[in-house]
């Protein structure tokens, strides 16, 4: 038993377009008030879900209404996390959220097709962007969390081996 409990999980991805020079694509989150911060898509395992990347393929699809290929376990991050009870049960659960983090290449997408809390009920707005895998690209956007920043700015070259044709 661990002494920090996993009260939430999400699946999010380091989702990648083109070949040569990949791209990132990413998600710009502007809330009334706050300095607009960037994020990977992504979100929480719900219990309908059959695994994490079960998770992870339909949140890709809620929030961009795009496929995805060639998921690859990258990166895992956990904090400290406050989780609501469920419906009718007392008291704020405390311990750890763990996420994640997964390379995968954009198969499809179609922005039209988005769907889910995001888009229907939307508190501020999110920006679909498309950033260079580059170091430059990367520092050029503040991306959260922090640790995955550090991480991707460190290990570029090492996500992108994660996709190579000969890896698997």
């Amino acid at each position: 038993m661990t002494d920090r409990p996993v009260v939430k999980r999400t699946a999010r991805a380091i989702l990648l377009a083109g070949g040569i020079e990949p791209e990132m694509i990413l998600i710009k989150r502007t809330k009334p008030g706050e300095a607009p911060y960037w994020i990977t898509p992504g979100g929480g395992v719900e219990p309908e879900d059959a695994s994490v990347v079960a998770a992870l393929h339909r949140e890709v699809d809620e929030e961009l209404g795009a496929t995805i290929t060639d998921v690859v376990p990258a990166f895992v991050d956990t904090v400290e996390h406050s989780a609501l009870p469920p419906e009718g049960a007392a008291g704020a659960r405390h311990g750890v959220k763990v996420q994640h983090f997964f390379v995968c290449r954009l198969l499809t997408m179609d922005l039209d097709r988005r769907h889910g809390p995001e888009v229907d009920e939307p508190c501020g707005e999110y920006e679909v962007v498309r950033i260079p895998f580059t170091r430059k690209g990367i520092a050029s956007v503040e991306m959260v969390p922090p640790s995955l920043r550090a991480y991707l700015d460190a290990n570029v070259e090492g996500v992108l081996a994660l996709l190579a044709d000969d890896l698997a």
